[in-house]
């Protein structure tokens, strides 16, 4: 494969968030030697981690070296490969999946001050009425997703 080519699979494996970070730790012979093994491919790494101890009953410990991780690693990614199949060696998003701190409370008390208003208030003024009736602190941004969001929906 040439260097474009591969440059451009790297920067594919990036967006799709399974660019193995640490490719250079990968030490295992094929992925040294053979062309079809990638180690920047975070979801072939683990995969092939995986398969060379269900299949060829190489040690765990020996194989996650090999690879570059833990022996934790391996056995989340072989629970999760068992639970989802492949779709579960890809890494999931870290962080909140959702705005926790704006529950429908929050949001309809923020609706309410800005039906209220003679004129529209900014995220920051409405950050502090949330802090002061709520006692949450929620950052102005947060707000404007979250009117943005009910606004799309047509609340």
């Amino acid at each position: 494969m040439g260097r474009e080519s591969r440059n451009l699979k790297h920067e594919t494996l990036r967006l799709f968030g399974v660019l193995n970070a640490a490719a250079e730790a990968v030490g295992d012979e094929q992925f040294l030697n053979h062309e079809f093994f990638d180690p920047h491919d975070l979801v072939q790494v683990k995969y092939e981690m995986l398969r060379r101890v269900r299949v060829d009953g190489a040690s765990v410990s020996q194989v996650a070296r090999d690879f570059g991780f833990s022996r934790t690693t391996f056995y989340q990614a072989l629970s999760l490969l068992q639970q989802q199949g492949l779709p579960g060696l890809i890494p999931k998003r870290p962080g909140p999946k959702q705005a926790h701190k704006l529950k429908d409370a929050v949001l309809e008390f923020i609706e309410r001050q800005r039906q209220e208003a003679d004129e529209l208030l900014r995220p920051d003024v409405l950050a502090k009425m949330v802090r002061g009736e709520f006692g949450l602190s929620i950052h102005p941004r947060s707000i404007e997703r979250a009117l943005s969001k009910s606004q799309k929906k047509g609340r």
